[in-house]
């Protein structure tokens, strides 16, 4: 096994996201909730059609289909998805055509959730938009979208597919390899030590890079997991699986243990792109008291995780919140996040 770094560094790379994002005191929420002090890691500030940690992940997307002289990118996932939005834009920045599957994940008929804020953005943006009528079968999307590949390919076009289950080379991972050095670098500008990142685990991509990267830069700090997909038992399985994936793609021993991988889904219930209270309690405080928007279906169910576990430690404790983006979504679920006012 090799450098990692070394080898990070002559894979394709497409220039994206605007970093490094800053990262924040929350003073105001710090001294509302007690317990450990709070910071956040703006990547909602990445740029590329109102940012998110997609715009990492794709740079190496998006570089590798560069690379094979692709014209057009394909991707699928829920219909609110943040990665969907984001390709699309990613391809729009780069010329290339973009088709995209929308997978039923979320039982709504909302007039907003079906046709405001992430589904607004990818019509603008000139994607081309494909349904698939399941929800939580990642192998029968990928399939469905390697078809519509094929279609395309027989029509002359030079398609690339980005995927969604595990089994492919995580790329998307590496954005927060990368990540990882710029997290760490910061904080040793900053002369600032950090107990914890937390950070939601969805896909998996970029909580495995985060962890990935900071293990194999040495450093310990401790990364706990959010769940808003599936619960701990299966997301376990689903990073270190990630995990293991990003060792091979960059030709290095893994440094992560069992031990690292920590995870949490009290705030996962009723489900994916389903509201809770204490989400949506969340979500309230980081507007109401620090101007943090917070959508939904990730940041909103991450940062509630974050108050709770600020509330376990003491003022000695310092947690890194990671705002990985989804502001669209915030005005796909308006009504839902303004019940009971």
């Amino acid at each position: 096994m090799g450098n990692g770094l070394e080898r990070l560094e002559k894979l394709p790379r497409a220039v994206l996201a605007h970093t490094p994002t800053p990262i924040e005191h929350l003073p105001n929420l710090s001294a509302k909730i007690g317990g450990a002090v709070l910071y956040v890691k703006r990547d909602d500030c990445t740029g590329l059609a109102l940012g998110g940690n997609k715009a990492r992940q794709l740079e190496y997307y998006i570089g590798d289909a560069l690379s094979q002289d692709a014209d057009t990118i394909l991707i699928t996932g829920a219909v609110q998805s943040n990665f969907v939005r984001a390709a699309a834009a990613a391809a729009a920045r780069y010329g290339l055509a973009c088709h995209i599957q929308l997978e039923e994940r979320v039982k709504s008929e909302d007039a907003l959730y079906r046709n405001s804020g992430n589904v607004l953005l990818n019509q603008l943006l000139g994607a081309t938009i494909h349904s698939y009528p399941d929800g939580e079968d990642e192998s029968g999307a990928d399939l469905s979208i390697h078809e519509i590949a094929d279609v395309l390919r027989a029509q002359g076009s030079r398609p690339y597919v980005i995927p969604l289950a595990p089994g492919h080379p995580p790329l998307g991972a590496l954005g927060y390899v990368v990540a990882a050095q710029e997290i760490v670098s910061q904080l040793t500008a900053m002369d600032q030590a950090v107990s914890e990142i937390v950070v939601a685990s969805g896909s998996g991509l970029t909580h495995a890079g985060l962890l990935f990267g900071l293990r194999m830069l040495g450093s310990s700090i401790r990364v706990l997991g959010i769940c808003v997909r599936r619960d701990s038992g299966a997301q376990a399985l689903r990073i270190r699986a990630r995990c293991r994936e990003i060792s091979e793609l960059l030709e290095v021993q893994s440094r992560v243990t069992d031990a690292d991988i920590n995870l949490r889904d009290d705030f996962l219930a009723p489900g994916y792109g389903q509201l809770n209270s204490p989400t949506r309690e969340a979500i309230k405080l980081g507007a109401r008291h620090e101007a943090l928007l917070l959508d939904p279906v990730y940041t909103g169910k991450s940062f509630a995780g974050c108050l709770q576990r600020a509330q376990e430690l003491d003022s000695q404790d310092t947690l890194l919140f990671v705002h990985t983006g989804g502001t669209p979504g915030i005005f796909a679920y308006g009504a839902q996040l303004l019940e009971g006012q």
